[in-house]
């Protein structure tokens, strides 16, 4: 566990979501702590991505607050895009510019946003590049790497604004199976670096290797959490164990 804080960074306070009278979300209460790597799993259409996407504040919430190192990221009046420098988010689609190679992607919001200089924006590029073991696809366009090396990409990019929480939201869903490991490697050595994760995933390893806390959603609400070996292995919860058994099964 790399939780190197008591306060919360991450701190949701009955947060509810619902398209006109759809009910996605109902009052969540989540915290997340510095260093902490939280994973959440649950169902399609249970509620994950649109937590996530709450968080980042691209999804509108009917109610709640949500606060990051003690901001209220939800008060009125808040530069949605200063919010999002210190949340990164990735995707289940990478979003990378086809037209930009893999370089220009990643300096490109530097550059523009913290105004980095050319040299200052590519010197980071590359070292958040060879993290992920691409240093050499630098020239290369994203229609000439892998799906994982893709999301691979995304991932830098996201730390070129050097959040202080990271967003992942099914993230190796769309890749094919030999290709998933890549992209759970990184992510297990940022996890073991200390940043700060909320992960939805459908990879129970990873939950059980890598998590510090596991979250089951179903129809909107948090019906169990707790250490993720526990959770996997003797869920209390009847929905908790449904859900996994169908999982096992697949």
């Amino acid at each position: 566990m790399n939780v190197t804080s008591i306060e919360p960074i991450l701190d949701i306070k009955n947060l509810c979501v619902q398209y006109e009278t759809h009910v996605v979300l109902t009052n969540i209460n989540l915290t997340v702590r510095e260093g902490e790597v939280v994973v959440i799993i649950g169902p399609s259409g249970g509620g994950k991505s649109s937590l996530l996407r709450s968080v980042n504040l691209i999804q509108p919430i009917a109610s709640g607050q949500i606060f990051l190192a003690g901001r209220e990221l939800t008060a009125p009046g808040n530069d949605i895009n200063k919010v999002r420098q210190s949340v990164g988010m990735v995707f289940q689609q990478y979003h990378l510019f086809p037209h930009l190679t893999i370089l220009g992607n990643l300096t490109l919001a530097p550059r523009r946003v913290l105004k980095l200089s050319r040299h200052d924006a590519e010197e980071q590029a590359m070292a958040l590049l060879a993290r992920v073991g691409l240093a050499e696809k630098a020239d290369k366009y994203p229609a000439q790497l892998s799906g994982g090396q893709q999301q691979r990409v995304a991932i830098a990019r996201a730390l070129m604004m050097r959040p202080a929480l990271m967003l992942f939201d099914e993230v190796t869903s769309a890749l094919d199976p030999e290709l998933v490991g890549e992209v759970l490697c990184v992510m297990k050595d940022l996890a073991k670096s200390g940043m700060t994760m909320l992960v939805v995933t459908h990879e129970m390893e990873f939950a059980r290797e890598v998590g510090d806390r596991l979250i089951f959603i179903a129809d909107g609400s948090v019906v169990e959490q707790g250490l993720p070996r526990d959770m996997l292995a003797s869920p209390r919860h009847a929905r908790t164990r449904q859900f996994l058994a169908r999982t096992n099964a697949a």
